[in-house]
């Protein structure tokens, strides 16, 4: 069945479920507010004739009472079924939107933690002398992987911060080459279980309204305990919890005198007042945004008791069930104990409990007990976590597309060679395939064409899908085969007036940065690394002499450095130079004139043919817009 035929149905299925959720939430209301008024008028009743005595009427308005608390849970879990139906159901509208990449309707993801700019030491094909200190925020934009319509944007199945950051992480830094076709077996596997990944995304969503600070949580549970560290303190507070209730209990149900229990209470409000302020702070630390991970312990449960079988997915699944304890009751424990923390908050039965048990000391004791125990697992619990959901984030591709291939990608390989490859964020009934091959070393492709007939499309298009071959994504393509790859893309240039940067000159830093990290990759890599450039209509800042010129000095030297790539230009006298003639595997892009008729003017077919461009049409486009004035 075809995967828009399926989210029709598990929408429409959700969408009833909702509305019977729906229903017997309003009945309950009503019920509960006929029952609040039954306990209303019963207990005015019983003080209004409290001189005529008689059980019946307050015996109706407990009941009346304990039915209103009834009906209060019975209500709590039908309107969490409610919630989960309206979350199932939008998930199943938002995957038809996003086959159909209505990119208005879908909801862009939350940045991920690291995607909104890193720091030249995050990559290592950065500059070192700064001069392009944000490479992949410029790979980023020129190949849409991040922001509205982007890659990030059509897999925006993960919700999480860990799920997010893999998902990063996956597009930006390439995979081992023995990692992927451990990544592609895992991918295939989530793909065909479509119940697993709706039931951890609707666990998911809610991070993306109220994302968690995993990592204040985290430097908690990785940090060393207070408490614990001061066990003269702790063997104090546990003596002191047993010996004042004893003292209270003793005076009160013996004739010995009531000294040694006020003296007890007051050596613990002594206590208490002393280490308020250390106390408070290490319970702030884990308790202040606590219960927001408790939604962690449903997605790790979920991703720990699935049957996942392929090697990377189970690896993953047994990160987050060890032998013992799984992690998700780790994380519910945890949840357990802040609640008895959480006491503090109201004062009439903390100070109580303060002043007879101790009770701050004995959760914090606990907090920490569990922080020393397994508190240092719990970056891998939601790293695991983190890679799953990126992991079934890919695998929405293989089922929304099942024609899509799984790329090879081997060492050794001189060329990419791509069959029926197309731009994987242009939909099914707009997108156009084209076979495509760049390499071996010492050659490239050279794309001619006129304006808007598919050339920049045709670059990113290549960049986007080595991105997804590298994740152990699908591909958008029949067929694709690829040596390991690092990218390096001159797509989108801009100039920037704050650092008084010309266009040109942003270009040319451009352009520098991807020369020098192909000559690095050359003596770093061995081979088993290529690079990858892509270059849009290269050195358009500059007259078209000196850029000819320019750009045989350039493609000369990335073609000595072993580099594979593709330029494309309406420079035909390019592919005519003799310096690079022979290196220049030329293809075009052609538009067709429609003179007459009511159709449009020009149209494109988006097909590549082998050669040069024959035709331009930037004449007849100023024509179109009406700037066709005479000379």
């Amino acid at each position: 069945m075809p995967a828009q035929e399926i989210y029709e149905r598990r929408r429409d299925q959700a969408a009833a479920a909702e509305a019977r959720e729906q229903r017997l939430s309003l009945r309950l209301s009503v019920a509960r507010g006929a029952a609040f008024l039954a306990f209303l008028a019963g207990m005015i009743t019983t003080v209004v004739r409290a001189r005529e005595g008689g059980w019946f009427v307050p015996l109706a308005a407990a009941a009346a009472l304990a039915g209103f608390a009834a009906l209060a849970a019975v209500h709590r879990r039908v309107a969490e079924r409610e919630r989960r139906a309206g979350e199932l159901r939008q998930i199943n509208q938002e995957a038809l939107d996003r086959l159909a990449r209505r990119w208005e309707r879908l909801p862009q993801p939350s940045a991920p933690p690291a995607a909104a700019g890193s720091t030249e030491g995050d990559s290592p094909l950065a500059d070192p002398d700064g001069t392009l200190a944000d490479p992949d925020a410029t790979l980023s934009r020129d190949l849409n992987l991040f922001g509205r319509a982007s890659l990030f944007h059509l897999l925006g199945t993960a919700h999480t911060p860990p799920g997010k950051e893999a998902l990063r992480a996956a597009l930006l830094r390439p995979a081992p080459v023995g990692e992927i076709p451990a990544r592609q077996e895992a991918v295939a596997e989530l793909a065909a279980e479509l119940e697993l990944r709706q039931r951890l995304e609707v666990a998911v969503r809610p991070f993306e309204r109220v994302p968690p600070e995993c990592e204040r949580f985290l430097r908690w549970a990785e940090g060393g305990p207070w408490l614990l560290a001061r066990p003269w303190l702790v063997r104090l507070a546990r003596a002191l919890a047993v010996l004042t209730p004893l003292a209270v209990a003793a005076a009160f149900t013996t004739p010995l005198p009531g000294r040694a229990a006020w003296l007890l209470i007051a050596v613990n409000f002594v206590l208490s007042y002393a280490f308020a302020k250390p106390v408070g702070e290490a319970l702030d630390r884990v308790a202040a945004r606590e219960h927001e991970f408790l939604l962690y312990a449903e997605a790790m449960e979920i991703a720990a008791t699935a049957p996942l079988r392929a090697a990377r997915s189970a690896a993953l699944g047994r990160a987050l069930n060890p032998e013992g304890r799984p992690a998700h009751l780790w994380m519910a424990r945890l949840h357990r104990l802040v609640e008895l923390a959480d006491a503090r908050r109201a004062a009439l039965l903390h100070l109580p409990l303060q002043l007879l048990l101790l009770w701050d000391f004995q959760t914090l004791a606990r907090l920490e007990g569990w922080q020393r125990e397994v508190g240092g697992r719990v970056r891998g619990w939601f790293a695991a976590l983190g890679e799953i959901e990126a992991l079934a984030a890919l695998s929405v591709l293989r089922f929304d597309h099942p024609a899509w291939c799984f790329p090879t990608v081997r060492e050794g390989e001189e060329r990419l060679d791509g069959r029926d490859l197309g731009h994987p964020l242009l939909p099914d009934g707009v997108r156009v395939g084209n076979d495509v091959a760049l390499g071996p070393a010492g050659t490239f492709l050279l794309v001619t064409g006129s304006n808007m007939s598919g050339k920049s499309t045709l670059l990113r298009a290549l960049g986007v899908n080595a991105v997804l071959a590298q994740a152990g994504a699908p591909a958008c393509a029949a067929a694709l085969r690829l040596p390991p790859l690092a990218l390096g893309t001159s797509i989108l240039v801009e100039d920037s007036l704050a650092d008084g940067v010309s266009f040109f000159m942003a270009e040319l830093l451009r352009i520098r940065h991807i020369v020098r990290a192909a000559d690095r990759l050359r003596a770093e890599a061995q081979g088993k690394v290529v690079y990858l450039y892509l270059l849009d209509e290269v050195l358009r800042g500059t007259n078209s002499q000196e850029r000819r010129i320019a750009v045989r000095r350039i493609l000369r030297h990335l073609l000595a450095a072993g580099a594979l790539g593709a330029v494309s230009t309406h420079d035909l006298e390019l592919a005519q130079d003799p310096g690079l003639a022979a290196a220049a595997q030329a293809v075009h892009f052609r538009e067709t004139l429609h003179p007459e008729g009511d159709g449009p003017p020009m149209t494109f077919d988006y097909k590549l043919r082998p050669g040069l461009a024959p035709t331009a049409n930037a004449l007849r486009l100023l024509e179109m817009v009406g700037l066709d004035f005479e000379e």
